[in-house]
């Protein structure tokens, strides 16, 4: 990884030694005017979820959408005139690249980025429509940065790494400073873990400010990265980041940020990709609030909190999610949690069946939504038709209940989801 010219003497544990409060509020003095400050939210929904005092602090209601523009322009902003002619370089599954494009665009300076081919389209659109060259290669994060160097090396461009960098980190930080600012009394903090950046920012600032407030990350269990490090005492590569926190799907945390996390952060909680299903479709019927896979992982973590009566700030990292993706997240979330139920039944192909199963399922409150009678599937007998409902329903308690219903009236049915 390309180092900073004023560390690359150091090792990563002197700079996190000789890292101060000062040099965050340096970066919070540099956001003045560019960051937006959001503001804190209070949470009845995930309060009770986890028996916990819980604030959302929106960072998906930022400038690009995400917390990212803090490290990004911190860092561009501190180039010397020759490193902002030669243009900066970067690698990024989205948030970071539109943090890079907007920051860039703001000083003047061009920007390259490298994005794996996987990344949702309105990332990609996003970060090409704040004027940076967008370079689409690979299957993952990983791979845009290996090829992000290759460039940065032909061309000469100044890297900007999303996460393990020093001014980056301190960027990210200075979400820390507002969340206490706004919440002097907070107790615990939740931040998500890609490859450790944000967290890194968000317990330094927090520990030096009040030691006495727990910082706790949070990974995807398919791409616990820093969980992995840590319990190894050093910096490993995961065999694979497959999640749908496409932002937190980094394989190999960064060797600086693994250091200030090391340090600063008290827990890592990872949730399985049904938690963060859960949390995403929660956040948008209870708060009115869109955000990404990677952006709702902290409220995934609530309920695995060990501790109950404390004030939590769940940090919401970003809410750049295109329509199809959001939609399939919801979907699923909505069959695990019992709301949708799909089945297909056989029927004696004769007048008034569908009528009678339609009926059973008004009697029991059931909603349909979808509805397939095709009497050219194949069946046991040429004399029954094969009938697949979907409909919407209140939990799996519902479901068993209108099953119970069907067999009673003669029908056996095969559950699809």
């Amino acid at each position: 990884m390309p180092e900073e010219k004023k560390s690359s003497k150091r090792s990563n544990a002197e700079i996190v030694e000789s890292t101060t409060i000062a040099d965050v509020y340096r970066a919070a003095k540099q956001l003045e005017g560019v960051a937006r400050k959001t503001r804190l939210i209070h949470s009845d929904y995930f309060s009770e979820l986890c028996h916990n005092d819980v604030y959302l602090k929106p960072e998906n209601l930022q400038h690009t959408g995400a917390f990212k523009l803090r490290g990004a322009y911190n860092k561009i902003s501190q180039l010397t005139p020759e490193e902002r002619v030669r243009g900066v370089i970067t690698a990024s599954a989205g948030n970071h690249a539109q943090g890079v494009a907007y920051a860039a665009r703001k000083l003047g300076v061009k920007a390259v980025i490298c994005m794996p081919a996987t990344t949702p389209i309105l990332k990609v659109e996003g970060t090409r429509a704040l004027g940076a060259e967008v370079v689409l290669h690979g299957d993952g994060f990983d791979d845009a940065y290996a090829h992000s160097l290759e460039l940065q090396k032909k061309h000469g461009y100044v890297y900007i790494h999303p996460f393990n960098d020093l001014q980056v980190l301190l960027g990210q930080g200075t979400t820390a400073l507002e969340i206490i600012d706004a919440l002097k009394d907070v107790d615990a903090i939740l931040c998500p873990i890609g490859g450790g950046g944000f967290a890194s920012g968000v317990a330094l600032a927090t520990k030096l400010v009040n030691p006495n407030v727990k910082v706790i990350g949070v990974e995807p269990e398919n791409a616990a990265c820093m969980k992995a490090a840590l319990a190894a005492d050093k910096v490993v590569t995961l065999d694979s980041a497959d999640t749908v926190a496409d932002g937190c799907a980094v394989k190999t945390a960064g060797t600086l940020t693994f250091e200030f996390c090391k340090k600063y952060l008290d827990d890592i909680i990872t949730v399985s990709e049904i938690d963060i299903m859960n949390a995403l479709l929660s956040l948008i019927e209870k708060h009115k609030l869109v955000a990404e896979g990677a952006g709702v992982l902290s409220l995934a973590a609530l309920a695995k909190l060990p501790f109950h009566d404390k004030k939590v700030v769940s940090i919401i990292s970003g809410g750049n999610i295109d329509i199809s993706t959001i939609s399939a997240l919801i979907d699923k979330a909505l069959i695990a949690r019992g709301r949708v139920f799909c089945f297909a039944v056989q029927l004696p192909d004769k007048p008034g069946q569908l009528l009678n199963v339609s009926r059973i399922l008004a009697e029991e409150n059931a909603n349909v939504i979808k509805l397939d009678h095709d009497q050219t599937k194949v069946t046991d007998s040429f004399k029954k038709v094969v009938l697949t409902v979907t409909v919407e329903t209140h939990n799996e308690q519902h479901i068993q209940k209108i099953i119970q219903a069907l067999n009673a009236n003669g029908y056996e049915i095969q559950k699809i989801y």
